[in-house]
């Protein structure tokens, strides 16, 4: 099994409701999101997958968030948007995006600060 990752990065800013600290003002981060995705053999020039590919259809998905207030997005309007619930969007969007591509999503982790991550994984 092969598996890949790529970083990249996003902007946001999000209140977590009845948290009853810090974070239920809202406030922002700045995101850094790791995708991994595996495949059991190599396909075209020995490769996984194109780091290109991958980047560009995460970018396609970190751009619904990137610079908006999370609550304010259908997606996290009945759920608080914690670094769980981001990591899992991302990992279920990702999935839509690569359709029939020869890569499965392993994982997705959500890093809110340079020392706190959540991640999601089926």
């Amino acid at each position: 099994m092969y598996e890949i990752k790529i970083i990249r990065f996003f902007s946001a800013a999000h209140f977590l409701q009845d948290y009853n600290g810090k974070c239920e003002a809202l406030h922002g981060h700045n995101w850094k999101v790791e995708v991994m995705v595996r495949r059991a053999d190599l396909g075209e020039g020995n490769m996984a997958f194109d780091f290109s590919r991958l980047k560009q259809l995460t970018d396609a998905v970190l751009d619904t968030l990137d610079h908006k207030n999370l609550n304010d997005l259908p997606y996290f309007r009945d759920q608080n948007p914690s670094s769980e619930v981001i990591a899992r969007y991302i990992f279920e969007s990702l999935e839509k995006r690569l359709g029939d591509a020869p890569v499965t999503v392993t994982r997705v982790n959500a890093w809110e600060s340079r020392d706190s991550c959540a991640g999601y994984m089926k």
